[in-house]
């Protein structure tokens, strides 16, 4: 609000014949912005108008606020919660029949009292900042304005951190946690001994700072195991503390505990997929900070790919194990029938054999597989924190081979002989035994017969006449 300050000196005029007299209960009057205030103009003779005007030399019309009351030879002019505009010289005229008129004058002079506008408490600043503290005081005439602080004029102090703004504000440039307190905004007006303060708290805001915390936690997947990653922070107000993980708020549930004011985030029942970057979020007024913690969860070594294979004698096959875990796991293979091991890149003597593998994953190469090949293979993964291993059979298919060298076979009548013919094949064979292209046994020959030894078929023969000497064959 723009204010103003009025000196204005009371005049008696009088113009014409003396046949009326005019007066006004006063002839000068000071009062303060928004009171309000009445006078009184009284005519002595006989007046048939009497009217007011106000400083522009307007007659005065009753309103809300600047009321014109007359009863007889008074007149009242009441003027309620004034203001600076309404200040001046202000004139009552009496006029008669003939048009003769007589006035007298009072001066009305306003001032503003000590008024405190737009002073704030607390106010608050971030640290280091040219801070600015708001006290908006006016008066008329213009007050003078002190700053105290523990009832000392902080502009005397020798700081030049602190200066008074032409605005009367208080200016303290970078402003730390030390200049916090109350500060009193006091104005005077020396002319009427007008004194009036306010008291604002100055609140100095510190961005957090995230103490020094561990960077990076180690655990161990699916032993049931828990970890806590510790996050503490300063500054003012008190930091809030939020935990964040791949972009989102971490929030307390069967696998998050939060304690403490969140400054401890505990992972429970630890698995593979908990790995990975742990925001630590502190923040208030003044701001905020993050820091990063790295958890780096170790996987046993697990054996998820092992199966049989079956090949063809002097064919190619390869063998496969594949394995997780972290870190990742190396694979070995040993050949159960001879104990040989073959690591990454090993090959056998004669270059038949090789194993590569890469990244959790190993293949044991054969070339011209021989029986002797076949047989169990144990996968092992292995790393730093443990192993896992595995078997595997390689089936080794190959055409039936006659083993017997005996074939001539002696005997006499009724002396019963066995004739086998032992044969070895991956799969069986089937063995069928015939004689001239008879196959035996027949249902009208009784003395010849079949049976099972185990993996053998034997021809059983009980010779009753030399018609049962001669040549026997076996198919496959």
């Amino acid at each position: 609000m723009k204010v103003s300050y009025f000196y204005l000196l009371g005049l008696l005029v009088s113009s014409g014949q003396a046949l009326m007299q005019v007066t006004i209960s006063l002839s000068k009057v000071e009062i303060s912005v928004g009171q309000s205030k009445y006078f009184t103009c009284t005519v002595i003779g006989e007046a048939d108008n009497i009217d007011w005007f106000n400083p522009q030399g307007e007659k005065i019309i009753s309103g809300q606020r600047v009321v014109v009351q007359r009863e007889g030879i008074r007149s009242w002019l009441t003027i309620y919660k004034a203001n600076v505009d309404d200040a001046g010289i202000y004139r009552c005229q009496a006029t008669d029949s003939k048009g003769h008129a007589q006035e007298a004058t009072v001066v009305l002079e306003i001032y503003q009292k000590l008024t405190f506008e737009d002073v704030p408490s607390p106010q608050e600043f971030k640290r280091g900042e040219n801070a600015e503290v708001l006290c908006l005081v006016s008066s008329s005439p213009a007050p003078m304005v002190r700053w105290l602080n523990n009832r000392e004029d902080v502009t005397d102090i020798d700081d030049r951190r602190f200066a008074m703004l032409p605005n009367n504000n208080l200016q303290i440039k970078n402003i730390s946690k030390r200049d916090e307190g109350i500060y009193r905004c006091e104005g005077r007006v020396e002319v009427r001994g007008e004194i009036d303060f306010r008291d604002i708290s100055v609140i100095v805001n510190v961005p957090p700072e995230i103490l020094a915390q561990q960077r990076s936690f180690n655990a161990t997947a699916d032993r049931l195991e828990d970890i806590t990653l510790f996050c503490r922070a300063t500054g003012s107000p008190k930091p809030y503390i939020t935990w964040h993980r791949n972009g989102k708020l971490v929030e307390e549930n069967e696998k998050y505990d939060l304690r403490e004011d969140n400054t401890e985030l505990t992972v429970k029942n630890i698995i593979s997929t908990d790995s990975g970057l742990y925001v630590c979020r502190a923040t208030n007024k003044a701001g905020f900070t993050e820091k990063q913690s790295f958890l780096q969860v170790f996987v046993q070594p697990h054996i998820v790919q092992l199966q049989n294979e079956t090949t063809i004698e002097h064919g190619h096959v390869t063998l496969t194990c594949e394995a997780e875990g972290e870190p990742i796991p190396e694979i070995t293979w040993k050949r159960s029938s001879d104990g040989m091991i073959f690591y990454d890149g090993d090959k056998s003597q004669d270059g038949r054999i090789e194993s590569t593998g890469h990244h959790g994953k190993s293949s044991l190469h054969i070339k011209s597989v021989m029986l002797s090949d076949a047989g169990r293979y144990d996968c092992e993964a292995a790393s730093r924190i443990g192993g896992h291993q595995k078997s595997m059979y390689l089936n080794i298919e190959y055409a039936p081979k006659f083993i017997s060298n005996q074939t001539i076979y002696y005997s006499w009548e009724n002396n019963p002989i066995n004739i086998s013919c032992d044969v070895t094949s991956n799969p069986p064979s089937s063995i069928y035994w015939s004689r001239d292209k008879l196959l035996l046994p027949a249902r009208n020959i009784t003395n010849i017969k079949t049976y099972r030894d185990g993996k053998r078929i034997l021809l059983e023969i009980t010779p009753l006449s030399d018609n049962d000497f001669g040549r026997y064959n076996s198919q496959l």
